[in-house]
C-alpha cells in the first residue's frame, strides 16, 4: 500500500537530510507505529505519504514513494485526497465548520460525491466512532476525544485507504486518548484501513501496532515487529524496560502481558521494606481553594500542602480543572476563594514578577 523506495529528503539550508535512503513497505490494513525523538523526521515521513513533501514543504524528495501505486512525484496532495487521509495534533485547527455533521460531510463536498451517498456514509461514520448521539453538537463543545474523532471521521467519510495520523492523542487524557485508540483500532480490523501513526506515548500504541517504524534521527529509518524493534531500541515504554531488566522473552508490550510474565519475578524478589520517608517542610499550603467562570465551578474548596523537594502528580480528565487549580496556586489565575501561602505570603498580593519568582 506504501512503498518509500531509496528516499531521501534534504530541506533548503539543511546541513544534513532528514530522511536518508529510506526503504519502507507497509502493507494494506495494517497499523503501522512511527516513533523517533523530536526533530527525528517523524513529520517528514508522514508528510511524504500524501505529497505535503515536498509539494508544499519545500526541498528536495529522492527516489520514490508510491500509494496506493500512484507516485506523489506526480500526484500533488489534490491528487491523492482519496487515498489519504491526514489528521493532525489539534483537530480544532482543521476544521471548517461549525458542527459534527457538517464536518462529516465536508470533504465528500470536495469530491463532489452524490447527496445519497454522503447521507450514507455519515450515518455509517456516526456509528462506527460513537458519535451518533452529538451529531448536531457544535464542534468547539465537543471534549478533546470527541473531536479527535471527529477529525478522523472527517476524513473517514471520503473512504481513503490510508489514514495518517501525527501524534492524535498528544493533548488527550488517558481516557480520551483510549477512546480515539479503539475507534482506530477498528478501522484498521473492520475496514482494513493501512493507519501510519506517528506517537511519543508508546505505552499507549504499542500494544495495538502490526509494525513499529523506529527514526534514530540519523535519517535512516529501521522496520519491523514491536517486539523486535522494541528488543534493541533507544526510545521504550515503561513495561518494555522492566521486561529488559527481568530478561523476559519476547517483550512484553502491554501491562495485561508484562502480569503474565510477573509471577515467577515476585517469586524471586525479598519483600521490599517499607520505606518511612522523612516529614519536609512545607513550601506551599491552600485551604478552600474556590475557581469560578460564571455559573460554573471549575474547582470547589480545594486544600493541599505541598512539601519541599517532592514531586506531586495532577491528575484528571480534560477540563476537571487542572490548569485552573494551577494558575490559582501561581497566583496569575482566577481565584474566587481561599487562600494560599507560600513564606507566609500569598501570591496573588504580589506584583506578576515577585508571583512568578515565588511559584513558577
Amino acid at each position: 500500500m506504501i512503498c518509500f523506495e531509496s528516499v531521501t529528503v534534504t530541506y533548503p539550508d539543511a546541513a544534513a537530510p532528514t530522511l536518508r535512503d529510506v526503504d519502507l513497505v507497509v502493507s494494506e490494513g495494517e497499523l503501522c507505529v512511527v516513533l523517533g525523538r523530536t526533530g527525528a523526521g517523524k513529520s517528514t515521513l508522514l508528510g511524504a505519504v500524501n505529497g505535503l513533501v515536498p509539494h508544499f514543504t519545500g526541498g528536495l524528495l529522492a527516489g520514490r514513494v508510491t500509494v496506493d501505486g500512484r507516485d506523489t512525484r506526480t500526484h500533488p496532495p489534490r491528487d491523492l485526497a482519496d487515498v489519504v487521509g491526514v489528521v493532525g495534533q489539534d483537530p480544532l485547527a482543521g476544521f471548517v465548520t461549525d458542527t459534527l455533521e457538517e464536518e462529516l460531510a465536508y470533504g465528500m463536498e470536495q469530491l463532489a460525491l452524490p447527496p445519497a451517498v454522503m447521507r450514507k456514509r455519515v450515518e455509517e461514520t456516526l456509528d462506527l466512532l460513537g458519535l451518533a448521539d452529538v451529531r448536531s453538537r457544535a464542534l468547539a463543545d465537543l471534549s478533546g476525544g470527541q473531536q479527535q474523532r471527529a477529525a478522523i471521521g472527517a476524513v473517514l467519510t471520503c473512504h481513503p485507504k490510508v489514514l495518517v495520523l501525527d501524534e492524535p492523542t498528544s493533548a488527550l487524557d488517558p481516557t480520551a486518548a483510549e477512546e480515539v485508540l479503539a475507534a482506530v483500532t477498528r478501522l484498521v480490523h473492520d475496514l482494513g484501513v493501512t493507519v501510519l501513526m506517528a506517537e511519543h506515548r508508546l505505552e499507549r500504541v504499542l500494544q495495538y501496532a502490526d509494525r513499529v517504524v523506529h527514526l534514530p534521527g540519523d535519517g535512516t529509518v529501521r522496520s519491523g515487529t514491536p517486539a523486535a524493534v522494541m528488543a534493541t531500541g533507544v526510545l521504550a515504554p515503561p513495561v518494555v524496560e522492566l521486561g529488559r531488566l527481568a530478561g523476559w522473552d519476547p517483550l512484553p508490550l502491554s501491562v495485561r502481558d508484562a502480569r503474565r510474565l510477573a509471577a515467577p519475578l515476585r517469586e524471586r524478589l525479598p519483600d521490599a521494606p517499607v520505606r518511612v520517608l522523612p516529614r519536609r517542610e512545607t513550601a506551599l499550603t491552600a485551604r478552600g481553594v474556590v475557581v469560578r467562570y460564571g455559573d460554573v465551578v471549575a474547582v470547589r474548596e480545594v486544600g493541599l500542602d505541598l512539601h519541599r523537594g517532592e514531586v506531586t502528580a495532577l491528575m484528571g480528565r480534560n477540563g476537571a480543572g487542572k490548569s485552573s487549580l494551577l494558575w490559582a496556586l501561581q497566583g496569575s489565575g482566577r481565584r474566587t476563594a481561599g487562600s494560599v501561602s507560600v513564606q507566609d505570603q500569598d501570591p496573588v498580593q504580589l506584583s506578576p514578577a515577585a508571583a512568578r519568582a515565588l511559584v513558577g
